[in-house]
C-alpha cells in the first residue's frame, strides 16, 4: 500500500508524533529514516523490501557500497541509516561503563563485533575501579601474534593511564571456541602485561548469540 493511500491518522509520521515512536514496525521506522521514496515505490515500501532482503542485525553491518546496491537507496538514505545504527551503538556502548562480569564485555560490544565479516580485535581499557576509559579497535583480520602485538595493546594503556587491559574479539563463524591462535595470543598478552604491571583481565571471544571467556576457560 502506498503511504498516500493510508488514512492520514494512520501514516507513519503521524502515528509516531501521536503515539510514540514505539508504536511503530522495523518498516515504518525505515519509511522515516528514508523520508521519501521513488518514482515507483513509497518510503513505506522501501522499508518493507529492504527488510525482505536483510535483517536489522545484517543492515547495521552493511557499507555505503553495498546499500547503494540496493535499488531505492542512494548515498543520502545509505548514511542515514548507517549514522541511526551508528548512535545506537554509541550509546549502547556508553550506557554500560562499568566491567564486572564477561557478560558485561558481551553486552558492551555486541552490537559493534556481531555479524562481521572479518575478526574485529578490541581492546577495553579500565580503571582502578574497572570503569571504562575507552575502547579501541587494536587490528582487523585473522588473529596472530605476529600481527596482535602486545606493544600496540599496552601502548594505549600507558597513555591512558590504565589499570587493568580486557581484550575481546568476535568469530564470524559464530562460534566462540577458541583456536589456538587465540589461546596463543591470550598468553602473550597476559605475559606483556605481567612484565608491565597491568593486568589482562580477561579476553573474550564473541560468537553471534554466545561468548566465552579465556579466564574462565583457565587460559588467565
Amino acid at each position: 500500500m502506498l503511504i498516500k493511500e493510508i488514512n492520514i491518522t494512520d501514516r507513519p509520521r503521524e502515528r509516531a508524533i501521536n503515539y510514540g515512536i514505539n508504536t511503530l514496525s522495523n518498516s515504518e521506522l525505515l519509511a522515516i529514516l528514508f523520508r521519501t521514496g521513488t518514482k515507483d515505490m513509497s518510503a513505506l515500501e522501501l522499508g518493507n523490501r529492504v527488510l525482505q532482503k536483510y535483517n536489522l542485525n545484517v543492515i547495521s553491518k552493511l557499507t555505503t557500497t553495498e546499500l547503494t546496491e540496493i535499488p531505492g537507496i542512494g548515498d543520502a538514505k545509505a548514511l542515514t541509516l548507517l549514522a541511526a545504527f551508528e548512535l545506537y551503538k554509541r550509546n549502547e556502548r556508553t550506557s554500560k561503563r562499568k566491567v564486572v562480569s564477561p557478560e558485561d564485555v558481551f553486552k558492551y560490544l555486541r552490537p559493534e563485533l556481531t555479524g562481521l565479516k572479518q575478526e574485529h580485535f578490541v581492546a577495553i581499557y579500565l580503571d582502578t575501579k574497572n570503569n571504562i576509559i575507552s575502547s579501541k579497535t587494536i587490528f582487523i583480520g585473522g588473529l596472530n601474534v605476529s600481527i596482535v602485538h602486545p606493544r600496540e595493546v599496552f601502548k594505549w594503556a600507558v597513555k591512558l593511564s590504565a589499570a587493568s587491559i580486557i581484550v575481546a574479539h568476535n568469530h564470524p563463524s559464530g562460534d566462540p571456541t577458541p583456536s589456538p591462535a587465540d589461546i596463543e595470543v591470550t598468553k602473550a598478552l597476559f605475559e606483556a602485561g605481567n612484565t608491565m604491571s597491568i593486568e589482562l583481565f580477561d579476553h573474550i571471544i564473541i560468537g553471534e548469540n554466545s561468548f566465552l571467556s579465556m579466564k574462565e576457560l583457565g587460559y588467565i
